[in-house]
């Protein structure tokens, strides 16, 4: 259930990732023509571009406090369940907590970039109007 709440908050991550390129990195003049045919989607992401400081400013709060959420969630839920695991080796236990803390950060940052920032920054910036108009 942990790694499912994970996966979730990553996902949260990838959505602000996602709306942020998509709106940024679409040409006001697309979203004009959209707006113009009657597009309500290009019309609030007009609205977005033009007060980009704050669409900015929320964005990176909710992507920092989904990452705070994911990290301190993940190494409080999946860390414990990797001590036994690392106490078993000798040289390892007297470190096996911190160890485990480490591993469960070390891997939720890699996959939180990967999947929670890389993978959306480029789907939006493949098609990036049509994804801001939605």
């Amino acid at each position: 259930m942990e790694i499912i709440i994970i996966l979730i908050l990553i996902l949260f991550n990838g959505f602000f990732s996602l709306s942020e390129i998509a709106v940024i990195s679409s040409k006001t003049s697309r979203l004009k023509k959209l707006k113009n045919s009657g597009n309500n989607g290009a019309k609030i992401a007009l609205k977005l571009r033009e007060n980009s400081d704050n669409f900015l400013s929320s964005v990176q709060v909710g992507i920092t406090l989904v990452g705070l959420i994911t990290g301190a969630y993940g190494g409080i839920s999946l860390a414990d369940g990797l001590v036994p695991f690392l106490s078993k080796i000798p040289q390892l236990e007297p470190y096996a907590e911190g160890l485990s803390l480490v591993f469960v950060m070390f891997i939720t940052t890699y996959i939180t970039i990967v999947i929670g920032e890389l993978v959306p920054k480029t789907i939006a910036l493949s098609k990036p109007e049509s994804i801001a108009i939605k």
